[in-house]
């Protein structure tokens, strides 16, 4: 029997090609954007399953606030919560402070920056699981001195040599190969190339620990059962006994600790990821809908076109009713079609994912593998969905064939069913609707981008080189400056404690000398150069000074009371004060605990994404920074980037040259917005590229059915343009339908989306008529150019049976 209905549907296929292939290529893309999302879908979802004791870990966060009222989050905390909490807390079995940073790794004359050199407690391999290939987890980092390479960084540094006993350099210290682990999985929010342990920093001792110097991510493990709401709901009554010992905390401050799941944090935490970026279960729905459309628009192309040309199959489904065929079997085998072609497609789908991975992995700054999806398990689930795509392709279809009499189907009843015809007429508006939607989505994600890309941040990110430094290059900060600044290239070079882009510093403030009523602002240690090489202007007041960084150093030199504190202040901070910029200049105000005075006032720039309003913001002179800010002038940047190359090996031959550009991190704030953008624009154009090969296939089955009444119209004189309105006016009117259902939802979907941002453009509604008007000219264009060749056909052709 499945043979005879495998038969029939290869013959059935071959017979009408054109409607065959439109099916067959719709399913595929449909199929093929499952099959990719499916993979991205695994590769999220299994996010932290690689550490055996997923389920038993907790990150912890901090919430923290002061008289102000102000809430604070943190995805870090301070150094003092894992050994606290674990011996105060029967239920923490191990309790774990995680740190990492971008230090210069040496072994002999090779010397390379890298970026995931971590220090943790000993425990650490007790908590997360990173299987050791040489070596004893359980004593890797327990002494000073001790440092775990990944795999490759063994062969990178030691070639096929094993590493054990050998001695690498990271940063000033020495430290002594005590094992070699597996490289980290890209599933995993902990990726560490090397790993230390914690008693090497200077935080590690008892006297240097804190609830306040957040630098630490925390990560509980818990003894079975593992119940961490319960835990949690203990913390908030835990830290009150501690806000008296705190010389920071006031009566009205509070600090308080969070638990989140370790599986929860990739996609559902609304802060940061500590070490790799988190991804966002809302774009994951997204993602997920989008597809979900995509494939609708397929199977209802396939609906349609089955539905639409089931009249052609009236006499072979009637005599197989003469033959003694029931329902059931021509269900069967109608359904049995549907499989075949859906089974067609996912192959034809699969091969196509693997070409396009790549391109999607690009897409998406991901990294995803091909292996994922020939697990057994994904094969399976792929098999089903595509079997479920298929029993809904071909249910409809094949009911509506099947529930005639052979009466009706001999006389042509079926000719004059409206019921297939309106289901049809349903399933052009939803696809079309689907597109309309779409393309909204894409204009306005693509205008914002843009708006945000052209909006002015109060300083200059052109042409800023980024220079990370350390203690030996700031030692040596004078000369670096006189040799830089001596360079055409070059038109100022500033030592700052990070950089504008997104500033995350906090400290206490008070419009009075009292501290007990200080709120938390955000702060920016700087020296006297900043401003020039940011542009950044003053609208009140003067900048600070070598001369006060001096002071500062000096003092604590001697160890002496430290001078009154000069600081700058924004605009929004004066303002909080309830000062215009010239009122603010020369108040005194307590910053961080000590005296200080207002020296001048900047204009407001942004600090973090436009998503947030510009908030209030302190800057302070330190003889301290993370990086060197080079303003370039002129075009030759190239030029300027080897020279300074060139001199850096004198400056700094402790460490390798290394840079990035200011606008790049500016670029990283939105890297989100922008794989959203690409995504919604490529599947607009699928969906619309879909919707229209439907329309095409309808209308082409529309153009036979209404060969003879063509040529008649054309024997009595119909005009070409007549024919062409004649033939488009149904499906024209169905897509304007779609657009005035879609439009709406789309506007009011976006304008939701759009309160994301504190700064965004005004939605009107020039976006809808664009988008209508794009979807009306591609629809118009696949049906007219069916519909004028047929106007210009040969009506002694269409009338030559009659």
């Amino acid at each position: 029997m499945f043979r005879n209905y495998f038969k029939l549907a290869l013959r059935n296929l071959t017979k009408n090609r054109l409607y065959s292939v439109i099916k067959i290529s719709g399913l595929t893309i449909g199929m093929t954007a499952a099959v990719l999302i499916g993979l991205y879908l695994q590769h999220e979802l299994s996010f932290d399953s690689v550490h055996a004791k997923a389920d038993r870990i907790a990150r912890v966060t901090m919430e923290y606030g002061g008289a102000d009222g102000d809430r604070n989050f943190s995805e870090t905390t301070g150094n003092k919560v894992a050994p606290t909490f674990q011996s105060d807390f029967p239920e923490i079995e191990e309790a774990i402070r995680v740190i990492s940073y971008k230090q210069v790794a040496k072994v002999g004359e090779q010397l390379v920056e890298e970026d995931r050199i971590y220090y943790a407690d000993s425990s650490f391999f007790q908590v997360f699981t990173f299987p050791m290939l040489e070596g004893d987890s359980a004593r890797a980092i327990a002494e000073p001195g001790k440092v775990v390479l990944s795999a490759t960084m063994a062969e990178k540094y030691f070639g096929n040599t094993s590493p054990m006993g050998q001695v690498i350099q990271l940063g000033s210290k020495d430290y002594t190969v005590s094992g070699v682990m597996e490289d980290a999985s890209e599933l995993s929010q902990v990726q560490p190339d090397f790993i230390a342990g914690f008693m090497n920093l200077r935080d590690a001792a008892p006297e240097r620990e804190t609830w306040w110097n957040a630098n630490y991510a925390t990560y509980f493990l818990l003894r079975q059962p593992a119940d961490i709401a319960g835990l949690e709901a203990k913390i908030p009554e835990y830290m009150e006994r501690f806000y008296q010992d705190e010389r920071y905390f006031d009566k009205n401050d509070f600090l308080v600790y969070h638990l989140e799941p370790l599986r929860s944090v990739h996609l559902y935490s609304e802060l940061s990821g500590n070490f790799v970026p988190n991804g966002d279960i809302r774009y994951l729905y997204i993602l997920v809908g989008i597809g979900l459309l995509i494939l609708l628009i397929a199977t209802t192309t396939y609906i349609n076109l089955t539905t639409a040309t089931g009249a052609a199959r009236a006499k072979e489904v009637s005599m197989q009713k003469v033959l003694g065929a029931e329902r059931k079997h021509l269900v069967a085998q109608h359904l049995s079609e549907a499989i075949l072609v859906t089974g067609f497609a996912l192959t034809l789908g699969y091969a196509l994912a693997n070409i396009l991975l790549p391109a999607f992995n690009n897409l998406f700054d991901q990294n995803l593998s091909w292996d994922l999806l020939i697990h057994p398990l994904s094969v399976a689930g792929i098999v089903v969905f595509g079997l479920l795509v298929g029993l809904l392709s071909g249910a409809y279809p094949a009911l509506i064939l099947s529930k005639y009499k052979v009466t009706e189907l001999m006389l042509g009843k079926w000719k004059s069913s409206r019921g297939s015809f309106g289901v049809r007429q349903l399933l052009i508006v939803l696809q079309f609707g689907i597109s309309v939607f779409l393309i909204i989505c894409t204009l306005v994600l693509q205008d914002q981008l843009a708006f945000i890309q052209e909006q002015k941040l109060g300083y200059n990110e052109e042409q800023v080189l980024v220079l990370p430094t350390d203690g030996r290059i700031v030692e040596k900060l004078d000369l670096i400056k006189s040799e830089l600044n001596r360079m055409d290239a070059v038109q100022s070079v500033s030592l700052s404690y990070e950089t504008p882009v997104e500033i995350r510093g906090t400290y206490g403030i008070s419009g009075t000398e009292n501290v007990t009523d200080d709120k938390s602002v955000t702060a920016l240690p700087i020296d006297e150069d900043f401003l020039e090489t940011m542009e950044i202007p003053l609208v009140a007041g003067e900048n600070i000074k070598r001369a006060d960084i001096e002071a500062e150093v000096n003092a604590y030199a001697a160890e002496q009371e430290p001078p009154t504190r000069p600081i700058l202040v924004n605009e929004r901070q004066a303002a909080d004060f309830g000062w215009n910029g010239e009122e603010a200049v020369g108040q005194f105000v307590n910053f961080n605990g000590r005296r200080a005075q207002i020296r001048g006032v900047v204009q407001d720039f942004h600090f973090s994404s436009l998503h947030e309003a510009i908030d209030r913001l302190v800057m302070f002179p330190s003889d301290w920074g993370n990086v060197l800010l080079v303003k370039l002038s002129g075009q030759q940047v190239g030029t300027a980037i080897e020279a300074i190359g060139d001199q850096w090996a004198s400056f700094a031959p402790h460490r390798p040259y290394s840079y990035h550009f200011l606008d790049e991190e500016f670029a990283k704030l939105y890297a989100s917005e922008a794989r959203t953008a690409g995504l919604v624009t490529t599947f607009s154009i699928l969906a619309i590229f879909l919707a229209c090969m439907s329309l095409f296939g309808l209308a082409s089955f529309n153009i036979v059915k209404r060969t003879k009444e063509i040529g008649i119209r054309k024997v009595l004189g119909a005009s070409v343009t007549g024919i062409v309105a004649l033939l488009s006016k149904d499906f024209i009117r169905l897509v304007l339908v779609a657009i005035v259902l879609a439009g709406p939802l789309a506007y009011w979907v976006m304008s939701r989306w759009l309160q994301n941002f504190a700064y965004r453009i005004e939605l009107g509604g020039g976006v809808l008529l664009l988008a209508g008007l794009a979807v009306m000219a591609i629809a118009f264009l696949a049906v007219s150019w069916q519909s004028i060749r047929a106007a210009l056909g040969n009506p002694v052709k269409a009338l030559r049976s009659e």
